[in-house]
């Protein structure tokens, strides 16, 4: 199973790989940019599906779990929820484009802002938690 997995990886790294330097190497052509969102959308299903089948597995191994599940799932949904008030709560936001206009559209601001502030936070908590796990293993 492990092989499996390494190939995997290996063939979804390739493919992200060749999708990037197609839109470089086209100057940032709209349909190289296009397959570009499209596979980074497929990825981001298939993180999604993966990590729920992961927990879905362990909670089925492991009943006791279900106490820390539910917690972590209950975290999710609140730092989204959260994130989507902050989102929600910017009226009239406009963000000038490349091209010379605007994107005014509510509902492509409002999951662009969401997804960005998810991102701060996880890259925050990711970054807290590895330095309490060093600073714990430098004081043991």
């Amino acid at each position: 199973m492990k092989k499996i997995l390494n190939i995997l990886m290996i063939t979804l790294f390739a493919v992200t790989l060749g999708l990037v330097g197609w839109a470089v190497v086209s100057g940032g052509a709209e349909v190289a940019i296009s397959w570009n969102l499209i596979w980074g959308y497929v990825l981001l299903v298939g993180a999604v599906v993966s990590v729920l089948w992961a927990a879905l597995r362990s909670l089925i191994a492991d009943p006791a779990g279900v106490k820390k599940t539910l917690l972590a799932v209950a975290l999710v949904v609140v730092i989204v929820g959260a994130a989507l008030g902050v989102a929600l709560s910017h009226d009239g936001l406009v963000i000038p484009n490349s091209a010379g206009g605007v994107f005014d559209d509510p509902l492509e601001l409002v999951v662009s802002e969401v997804g960005i502030l998810v991102t701060y936070v996880v890259a925050a908590a990711t970054l807290l938690v590895t330095l309490y796990a060093e600073v714990r293993n430098l004081l043991k």
